[in-house]
């Protein structure tokens, strides 16, 4: 499924698109679509080494497999 979505750049982040659009050949919304993946990829490393920080500092609670498996009635 396709949704469209109607953005707004930076006149610079807009060129340099157009710039790479046109060099390589592809769609913008295509550039954009797998630079967002890229980015969400990112985002999730980052968000799991905080989950990691939270832990390691005990700022987290842990809840064992076991626990896990009874309560998804595994």
């Amino acid at each position: 499924m396709i949704r469209r979505l109607n953005i707004t750049l930076e006149e610079e982040v807009a060129r340099e698109l157009e710039k790479v659009s046109k060099e390589i050949g592809e769609k913008k919304s295509k550039l954009i679509e797998k630079a967002l993946t890229f980015y969400f990829d990112y985002l999730d490393v980052k968000i799991a080494e905080e989950r990691l920080r939270r832990l390691e500092e005990g700022k987290t609670d842990r809840i064992s497999a076991e626990e896990v498996y009874k309560e998804l009635g595994l």
